[in-house]
């Protein structure tokens, strides 16, 4: 009804129906997010070794769709030397995550990281690498917050993990509909505009907007992030 009036609608994070908004902003897209965790892993780990993928339930369309991604991107001849041994499944719980990442390290005792793109699994498994005296030797990483992560990215359990910058996704939203209320730009495919300390963004053909790459959240950064 909004639209038949002619009020623009910008909607981000869970999209609806492109007949329901002028755009959406998306945080990230599934192939970006799987094949940047392999690129993490993979430069935590020195380019060589072993690694192993800590999900969450077996049946979860995302995490299948990010793993998809990053057996696809250790084809690739650059990860010639790292090893994908194991994908596990913590059913998103707590304790279950800490069991299979503390399982992994005993079955694979030369295994060298962990992908865990979940943030129950993520922090479960930097958990386990520190009860297990194994920090430094096993690097977790994946997708997790940095309230939830700072413990163990500062022990050096989780050197570095991913996410998108939520802050960043709402600044994008408010940025774009400013530019649709204003007149600067229609909401249309194709059309650019300028999103303050973001830069430039372009429509894309199916009416999005994509954020960015994901945030790497490290030592030298996690502390001006509160979420």
């Amino acid at each position: 009804a909004a639209m038949e009036e002619g009020i623009p609608i910008v909607t981000w994070d869970s999209a609806i129906a492109p007949e329901g908004r002028t755009v959406h902003i998306n945080q990230a897209v599934a192939e970006e997010i799987g094949r940047s965790q392999i690129q993490l892993v993979a430069e935590l780990i020195g380019g060589a070794g072993q690694i192993a993928i800590l999900s969450a339930p077996s049946t979860a369309p995302n995490q299948n769709e990010w793993i998809g991604y990053m057996n696809d991107e250790l084809t690739k001849p650059e990860y010639a030397d790292v090893e994908l041994v194991a994908t596990v499944y913590g059913d998103d719980e707590d304790e279950k995550s800490y069991n299979e990442a503390m399982g992994l390290m005993t079955t694979y005792p030369d295994l060298k990281g962990i992908i865990a793109p979940t943030t129950v699994g993520i922090a479960a498994a930097a958990r386990a690498v520190q009860d297990a005296g194994k920090i430094g030797q096993v690097m977790v990483t994946g997708l997790g917050t940095p309230n939830q992560m700072r413990e163990y990215v500062k022990s050096g359990a989780c050197p570095a993990f991913e996410l998108w910058n939520p802050s960043d996704l709402g600044y994008l939203a408010v940025h774009t509909l400013h530019a649709i209320a204003s007149g600067a730009i229609e909401g249309k495919p194709g059309d650019t505009y300028s999103a303050g300390k973001l830069g430039e963004y372009t429509i894309a053909e199916d009416g999005t907007v994509l954020l960015g790459p994901p945030t790497v959240f490290d030592a030298d950064n996690i502390d001006d992030f509160d979420f």
